[in-house]
Parts: structure tokens; sequence; C-alpha cells
């Protein structure tokens, strides 16, 4: 039976009431055969299993394609894959794994000034001459000044 995942979706909120309510009055364990298979077959032609199956093999295809196309992707999907390490020397990877040096801050031309860390309420200018300028406040006027 389609269940939809959530209510944003019309067509399987459509198409989960239509189901239930073909299966309505039929035990809660009953299941439509599949679309196309020799039970499905076998049913008449106005059984509202058979319309459930019609609907819930549309709504799947509507939702997930072809079913050769969605086992591929399953199958895709569940393959090994080699490790990220692999192919990496122990030392590469303690290589990579070191501390790197702290990033150097710097004011850049036409952007606004940076906040100093560790010194609160100061700011990196980029100064008149591109120098960096650090000042006790964020008024870009001031590193012109300075």
């Amino acid at each position: 039976m389609i269940r939809p995942r959530t209510g944003d979706d019309p067509v399987a909120l459509w198409a989960s009431a239509r189901v239930t309510g073909l299966l309505d009055g039929q035990g809660p364990k009953t299941r439509p055969p599949k679309y196309g298979s020799a039970a499905w077959q076998q049913l008449r032609g106005d059984d509202p299993q058979k319309a459930a199956a019609i609907i819930t093999a549309a709504e799947m295809w509507r939702r997930y394609g072809d079913e050769d196309e969605l086992l591929a992707w399953f199958r895709e999907a569940a393959r090994p894959r080699q490790s990220i390490a692999d192919g990496r020397t122990l030392a590469e990877l303690n290589a990579l794994a070191k501390p790197k040096p702290p990033h150097q801050l710097r004011a850049a031309p036409g952007w606004p000034p940076v906040a100093v860390p560790g010194r609160p309420g100061w700011w990196r200018h980029y100064g008149p001459g591109g120098e960096q300028v650090d000042l006790p406040h964020n008024d870009r006027s001031g590193a012109a000044a300075a």
C-alpha cells in the first residue's frame, strides 16, 4: 500500500487515499498483488485489489522510475568503495594530521575592518599605504587618519 512520507505531495496523498478507499472493508493484512503478476491477472476486472495494484504501481513509477533503474541505483549505492586512506602512506597521513599554523589576520582593501582576535574592541584596518592598522574602533575614516 502507498504511504506518503510527507503531507506536501498532493499526488501521493490522493493515491494513498484512493488505495485505502478501494481496500476499505477488506482485512487489515490485505495487500494487492503486484501489477501484472499471475495473481493480479486472475482477479476479476471489477476487483478493487486490481485497481489498487494499478494505482500503487503507477505511484511507484512516478516516484522512483523504472524498477530496473531503481535496482541498479541500489546496487551502485551499496557497492564497496575504496577507503580514503587507501593509497596514502602512514607518513602522508601523519603529515596531514599535523596542526597547521594559524591564519594571519589581514585586512583587505575594499572590505570592512576585521575584529582582532584576543583584543576585544580592536579592529584591523587596511591603511592608506596598504599597511595593516589596529585601531580601537570600527570607523573606516579613522584608518586613513592613522
